[in-house]
């Protein structure tokens, strides 16, 4: 790929409304593996996906990073995201996110310049300032980790990395003569542009003090969606990237042919989450493992206050709850993120909302 391969829209964070959304819909990819799967089909599913969200005109495909669990193949975005850069155009890619605590900034800068110069206009750079995983694996990524610095250090942290991208530490600084290669072009317009994400208020507060986009998990911490989207909004400062906030909503949501079936299905990541939050992590199990678990009364309410928050059924009924989101939470974009079993489930899902909301490639 080359630098007369078609780009992004001008505009490095708003994208355009396709069909009759309301607001740009985009893909989130956790690119889990199923119960008889491997690491390797579900690399091979992100590509069909993103090819898929590129045709059907989803504005842009995220990658996770998580840690240590088997039914979660995102350990390495920027990998990812180079693969994804070979077999696609102009969807743009990104991350949501890089665990920025997990990294260190000059390292994140040339990972990023490299898929900037890979993907001219097409790249996003989401961080995140938790570990994306448990503590124990937290600390074995961070073994070379400068003592004092850690979630708590992240406005520092992310300073320091956007000093990388613009290359543009003052004179006198230790790191003046530092530079990120390759890249990077001077100027936010030239380079990944950061978006900031969250679960909580934290990175909503300082990604509105920065002028920053902001990304919000609602498919795993809902509760907390619409005071970190009016933190967010009512702490936006304008900056040389935003002059307004820009706010983006990951929804969990899954359409299907048959409103049983979708059901079927996000069983199987819901039961995969209550495993995580019990500490028996492991691949994504299938409807059947799903409908013949045993819940306790515990087990079974964890699961059903889960359920609530994940979008499924017919897809029409699909797109009413997304919509019904974006019109409550007043989300400028929709990422998606498909809970299943399998690769051609989520395929079909992408598939089906694109056909409900009349998606086309422009």
């Amino acid at each position: 790929m080359d630098d007369t391969s078609k780009g992004a829209p001008s505009d490095p964070v708003r994208g355009t409304v396709r069909g009759s959304a309301p607001v740009p819909l985009s893909v989130l990819d956790l690119v889990t593996v199923g119960e008889g799967n491997t690491a390797a089909g579900a690399l091979r599913t992100s590509v069909a996906i993103s090819r898929l969200a590129e045709s059907r005109g989803y504005h842009r495909h995220w990658v996770a990073e998580h840690h240590s669990m088997p039914g979660v193949a995102s350990s390495s975005p920027a990998v990812i995201l180079a693969h994804l850069a070979a077999h696609t155009t102009d969807i743009r890619l990104g991350s949501g996110g890089v665990m920025l605590p997990n990294h260190a900034p000059l390292v994140i800068a040339e990972q990023f310049g490299t898929l900037e110069a890979l993907a001219p206009g097409r790249i996003d750079l989401g961080l995140g300032r938790a570990p994306g995983t448990d503590g124990a694996t937290a600390a074995a990524l961070r073994r070379t980790q400068r003592a004092g610095e850690g979630a708590e250090d992240f406005p520092q942290q992310v300073a320091e990395l956007t000093r990388f991208l613009d290359d543009d530490f003052p004179d006198g600084h230790p790191y003046a003569r530092i530079h990120a290669v390759p890249g990077p072009v001077q100027g936010p317009a030239g380079r990944p542009p950061v978006w900031l994400l969250g679960s909580s208020g934290f990175s909503a507060r300082l990604a509105g003090a920065l002028g920053l986009p902001f990304a919000f998990a609602h498919h795993f911490s809902a509760q907390n969606t619409e005071p970190a989207l009016e933190l967010y909004r009512n702490s936006f400062r304008p900056s040389a990237l935003l002059d307004a906030p820009y706010a983006l909503i990951g929804v969990a949501a899954l359409a299907a042919d048959d409103e049983r079936e979708a059901r079927r299905q996000v069983m199987t990541g819901a039961l995969s989450m209550l495993r995580l939050r019990t500490g028996r992590p492991g691949l994504i199990p299938s409807p059947e493992e799903a409908e013949a678990y045993r819940f306790s009364e515990l087990e079974r309410e964890f699961v059903e206050g889960w359920l609530v928050n994940i979008v499924h059924g017919l897809p029409d009924a699909v797109r009413e709850g997304l919509d019904g989101l974006q019109k409550r939470t007043g989300a400028d974009e929709l990422m998606i993120t498909a809970q299943a079993h399998s690769g051609e489930v989520r395929l079909r899902s992408y598939e089906l909302i694109a056909d409900a909301y009349e998606l086309t490639r422009e």
